[in-house]
């Protein structure tokens, strides 16, 4: 009985840390999108503040501030301001990697993130 509550716990523990590890965004991050058959390489710098967070975003069209950042659990959702069109962003946060999608001009774009080594 007293193992039963023992692993329990145990696995009620490492779910909470792993759940705390996987929402960690702060940093940079880079992928790419395939736009009309280029590729178009996307950078974030993330920095969160509790359930919110700020940052840039660098495409060929320029750096922009992130707006409207918002985190839940390990889910992230935020929009950019390209030359006057804005691209939703909705994410899901992973240990190394954050799925992303876009959706700009209409069109809706996939892409994986990842850390990038220099930081």
């Amino acid at each position: 009985m007293n193992t039963k509550i023992f692993n329990s716990l145990v696995l009620a523990v490492c779910g909470i840390l792993f759940c705390l590890i996987t929402a960690d965004i702060n940093g940079k991050w880079s992928g790419s999108i395939d736009y009309n058959g280029s590729t178009v390489p996307l950078n974030y710098n993330f920095k969160s503040e509790g359930d919110k967070f700020i940052g840039t975003s660098e495409t060929p069209l320029g750096t922009n501030e992130i707006m409207e950042g918002k985190i839940e659990k390990d889910v992230i959702t935020f929009k950019v301001d390209l030359n006057g069109e804005l691209a939703t962003h909705t994410g899901k946060i992973y240990a190394d990697s954050i799925n992303l999608k876009i959706n700009y001009q209409g069109n809706e774009f996939m892409t994986t993130l990842k850390r990038s080594k220099a930081q």
